[in-house]
């Protein structure tokens, strides 16, 4: 095997050759270069983690977001601060407080805003409710009159039980007292301070005659500052928010608590969970290809010198997109991914070619030239090939990945220069030693002659198994969700899967703009009328219908109620006997009760509140001592008393309410409806929750046959989806013209190009198959291992074909070649280093390890053994 008699190739055997006898200086030369290039990219290299641009701006949804952007910026990134609490009152107090507090916070916050705490809202609120509604809460004041007045003046837990008991008296002489919300929110509460979860009693809501749940909820919509050239955008804000709340108390350990969501908050946690999981997958990943390198190399040298080389490859590779686009973003990130799974390859392939030739009885010296002759031309059209795959991403609008496949295409030269300089110097240094197998491989070798035995049994299934991925593939789907990439555990998602389950506050909502007043009412009539909808909320919802008629019934309640005020509740010293006697009295009025009224319409009302009433009773027979008692009974007053005066103020501001017109709604409201510039913002709200990717899509159509430029987070996911997808089609079906030309002219026959693209076009199908069976649809992550199983499928392919070519070796002796043996440790290496991916948090992530593993597997089988059988069988036909 002489190295002049390989014609064609004398290019690389000089270039080997050269390396080689000026190793050391090649070397030092690469560490110059390394360390250079390290310096000069880790000092101007950028990290842009703005999602929206890494898609075209001249992309039509791009342009309608943009333009809702500019007319209502507080809605851009927006946080969402979500105030838990057990009851209404305490909720408002503290997004009132919390949000009042941000505010001023100017160096993390542009703006906060807190709707439901405007002034405007405070005082006009009860004029948004239906007459109704009005008509209940004034007869539930009429019964709760002479209670709140007595309170004004005793608000103690003694009076309040006095006043139950003389209302309870009266009712059962006849009268007829609606207290049926006063006494299922007295059991309520004390039931709860007995379970150990104590709640305070909502005056609010006994007053609205609704029954008091177990926790309430407000919204404080947070626009965060964010420094796009640092990893974590809005982690400073996130921090400041938390931080915030703490001061006021609002923690995971109290009563009233705080969690974060909104479209910063939910970047912020996937960027973290991807990274988390990147990290955690990196240990498993770097001991299980270690562990392939050692059993495909067998040498500390040979795996120092695959480690060095894909470390100089990764470094120039940094270089590079330091040089050409200045930034990476969250997409074009992936090029080390890919690099690392496409530029081991040739260093592999390279070694154990050299391995297999020094076999033959040659020395160091004389063998690196031959191996760099050898399959120097194979690795330049395998570099050349995945490069033009790559580059075919430029074109498409999708910026993100147009970086990407310029980064990837150039690693791939970068890769192939690497390969050829470097690995031949250290072989000088760190000659690989003759294999002999410590894993049996000669046995997987001869499961993988079985196919040459049994041609037609290949052939027919793989027929079988085209024709059911053919089947198959319209069900191939993509998920647009975005929420499906993230941890499904992390605060944001699982708040924001909490507000999606309310239609009526749903944050994925979309967002359609009208240019003046008579187009918004115009819109929203056609958006009401779809069943995909349900509701629509603009600016002109803000005036309250039958306004006078309310003003009436609101009226009447001012005058029922009267000029209540309370002393501020203070720390008294609490007469245990008094207050005792004052709820055995109560008991007892509620025992008359059920004696002489058994058929009475609250009878299970009363029956609940005197079985808590006992249990109180017990209690405070067990804790026996005056502190204790005196601890129980300070708790149960305040649970039950201390939200009295809030919830009366916050009436009486509420009793101020005047009827009023659109152009009375002040400011700080109307900006979040029209713009300065007279847009209108028209709010439109699914009827279905749409998590799901069907639901979605009805609801986006919907909207989008009624008004094209609708836009939103349904929108963005969607449309964005679908750019992605065009832009991917759109990449490949140039990729496969530049390819399939590139193989014509490097390999100069027809026939050894099909034998490439026809197990790679398997892969491909049967990879789409994969993602039905094992229920993996395509996302916005898990599509960029496509590239990497496109490149892995093309210079597998390469390699055999052009060996077969080359030297004409039978199927038997092909399949025992470093060539099958490279491809095999190659795919293995992919499959050690990126599989581990699937034991990620994000679930992005995870799906990305899990495709790349199915894809390789199957490429791994399509060119081991069903091109072996197609090469046997042209093989045949030529030699016939």
């Amino acid at each position: 095997m002489g190295v002049a008699g390989r014609s064609g190739s004398r290019f690389f055997v000089r270039w080997a050759a050269f390396s080689y006898q000026h190793a050391i200086w090649v070397i030092i030369t690469a560490i110059v270069i390394a360390g250079l290039s390290l310096t000069y990219t880790a000092t101007n290299l950028g990290i842009h983690t703005d999602t929206t641009d890494m898609l075209s701006e001249d992309v039509p949804f791009r342009i309608n977001h943009k333009r809702y952007k500019e007319a209502f910026p507080q809605y851009e990134d927006a946080l969402l601060l979500v105030v838990d609490a057990p009851t209404p009152e305490q909720a408002h107090e503290a997004a009132k407080r919390l949000a009042g507090n941000l505010q001023k916070d100017k160096a993390h916050f542009y703006e906060v805003n807190y709707l439901s705490g405007d002034p405007f809202f405070e005082k006009n609120g009860l004029l948004y409710k239906d007459v109704v509604e009005l008509e209940k809460i004034t007869d539930q004041l009429a019964s709760a009159q002479p209670l709140i007045a007595r309170l004004a003046k005793n608000l103690t837990l003694g009076a309040f039980a006095s006043v139950l008991t003389e209302a309870v008296n009266e009712i059962n002489k006849g009268r007829d007292l609606d207290l049926d919300a006063v006494f299922r929110g007295v059991s309520t509460a004390l039931n709860a301070r007995f379970a150990g979860t104590p709640h305070a009693l909502s005056w609010q809501a006994l007053l609205g005659g609704v029954q008091q749940v177990d926790h309430y909820q407000e919204l404080v919509l947070a626009r965060p500052r964010q420094d796009y050239t640092q990893l974590f955008a809005a982690e400073a804000a996130l921090v400041a928010a938390r931080e915030a709340a703490a001061v006021l108390g609002i923690s995971h350990n109290a009563s009233v608590k705080m969690r974060i969501t909104g479209e910063a908050a939910l970047a912020y946690d996937e960027l973290h969970s991807a990274m988390k999981g990147a990290q955690d997958a990196g240990v498993l990943a770097l001991i299980l290809v270690i562990v392939v390198l050692f059993i495909a190399l067998r040498t500390v040298g040979a795996i120092m010198t695959v480690i060095f080389s894909l470390v100089l490859g990764l470094i120039l590779t940094a270089a590079f997109a330091t040089f050409a686009v200045g930034h990476l973003n969250l997409i074009s990130i992936a090029f080390a991914v890919l690099y690392i799974g496409l530029g081991v390859d040739y260093a592999i392939h390279f070694l154990l070619r050299q391995e297999e030739i020094r076999g033959a009885a040659h020395t160091v010296a004389r063998a690196v030239p031959i191996v760099g002759g050898d399959i120097g031309q194979a690795l330049m059209i395998c570099a050349l090939t995945t490069a033009i795959g790559f580059y075919a991403f430029i074109p498409t609008s999708y910026d993100g990945v147009a970086e990407l496949g310029l980064i990837s295409g150039s690693g791939m030269l970068i890769s192939l220069l690497v390969t050829l300089t470097i690995v031949p110097a250290l072989q000088r240094y760190f000659p690989i030693k003759s294999i002999k197998s410590i894993l049996s491989v000669r046995s997987i070798q001869t499961v993988l002659e079985w196919p040459v035995r049994a041609r037609k049994s290949v052939y027919l299934l793989t027929a079988i198994t085209v024709l059911l991925s053919v089947i198959a593939l319209p069900q191939v789907r993509f998920d647009y969700n975005l929420l499906n990439l993230n941890d499904p555990k992390s605060e944001s998602v699982e708040t924001f899967r909490d507000l999606l389950e309310n239609a009526d506050d749903s944050p994925w909502h979309i967002i359609v703009l009208a240019d003046n007043q008579l187009e918004a009412a115009q819109l929203t009539q056609q958006l009401l009328a779809l069943q995909e909808v349900d509701k629509v909320v603009t600016i002109l919802d803000f005036v309250p219908n039958d306004q006078e008629e309310k003003r009436q019934l609101i009226n009447e309640m001012a005058m029922m109620l009267g000029p209540v005020t309370f002393p501020q509740m203070q720390q008294q010293q609490i007469d245990v006997e008094l207050q005792k006697a004052a709820l055995e009295d109560l008991g007892n009025a509620l025992s008359r009760l059920i004696i002489e009224q058994p058929a009475h319409p609250s009878i299970k009302l009363v029956h609940a509140l005197h079985e808590s009433l006992s249990e109180l009773s017990s209690q405070l027979e067990l804790n026996n001592t005056p502190e204790a008692q005196i601890r129980l009974l300070s708790a149960i007053e305040r649970d039950l008393l201390y939200l009295l005066p809030t919830s009366i103020h916050r009436l009486q501001l509420a009793l101020a309410a005047t009827p009023f017109a659109l152009q009375s709604i002040p400011e700080s409201v109307k900006v979040h409806w029209q713009s300065r510039s007279d847009v209108y913002r028209i709010a439109v709200y699914p009827a279905e929750n749409i998590d799901d990717n069907d639901a979605l899509k009805r609801f986006v159509h919907a909207v989008q046959r009624i008004s094209p430029g609708a836009t939103g987070v349904p929108v963005i996911s969607l449309e964005a989806g679908k750019a992605v997808v065009e832009a991917f089609i759109y990449a490949f079906s140039l990729a496969f013209i530049g390819v399939v030309l590139a193989l014509l002219v490097l390999l100069r026959s027809v026939k050894s190009t099909v034998l490439v693209f026809v197990p790679l076009l398997l892969a491909a199908l049967f990879t789409g198959a994969a993602t039905v069976l094992l229920d993996i649809p395509f996302n916005f992550a898990n599509i960029i291992a496509l590239p990497l199983i496109l490149g892995i499928g093309i210079d597998c392919s390469v390699h055999m074909v052009h060996r077969s070519r080359s030297s004409g070796e039978a199927y038997e002796n092909l399949l025992h070649s470093s060539t099958a043996r490279a491809i095999f440790y190659s795919a293995l290496t992919t499959m050690a280093g990126f599989g581990s991916l699937i034991f990620s948090q994000h679930q992005g992530t995870a799906s990305m390890g899990l495709l790349l593993l199915a894809g390789v597997v199957l490429t791994l089988v399509c060119v081991l053994i069903i091109l072996p059988v197609l090469l046997h069988t042209v093989d045949n036909q030529r030699s016939e």
